[in-house]
């Protein structure tokens, strides 16, 4: 869509705008997780991170920024942090030392089963039912593509 093609209406209070809705509905979220995710003694980033590693384990840092979507510089600390607590291990590579591999302990797999009522629990709280979910779940990814494929041009 082009310029051109927009309505040539675009109201600037903030309760109209796009970016809003979603800034605050993803603190929402985020807040909503936070008591959940202080039972297993994670921050939600944390929680992404496992969510990655639980999905594929044996990553580089750089495979793992990329998928959340973060630097790499950003996720040092907090690797760090998770290597401190016992869940993962962080092992320099064999071909090319400059390479940082993130592997799961055994405590880090056991993790996983402590966290698999979170999503319903998160399912519960939105108030909605489930193909509503995954509508919207599939809005935004849509969403991310053309913002993401925007930014490329």
């Amino acid at each position: 869509m082009s310029l051109s093609d927009a309505s040539p209406e675009f109201p600037l209070e903030l309760d109209q705008q796009l970016c809003f809705a979603l800034y605050s509905t993803s603190l929402a979220m985020t807040k909503t997780y936070k008591p959940l995710l202080e039972k297993l003694g994670l921050t939600y980033p944390q929680y992404l991170t496992m969510l990655v590693l639980w999905e594929s384990d044996d990553l580089t840092v750089k495979e793992i920024a990329t998928r959340l979507s973060l630097d790499s510089a950003t996720m040092t600390p907090l690797l760090k942090r998770l290597e401190a607590q016992g869940y993962v291990e962080r092992v320099r590579g064999v071909e090319d030392e400059r390479q940082v591999h993130i592997r799961l302990t055994d405590a880090g797999r056991v993790l996983r089963q402590s966290a698999r009522e979170i999503p319903m629990e998160i399912y519960c709280a939105s108030g909605s039912d489930i193909n509503a979910m995954l509508r919207l779940r599939g809005d935004l990814v849509r969403l991310r593509a053309s913002l993401n494929d925007y930014l490329d041009d």
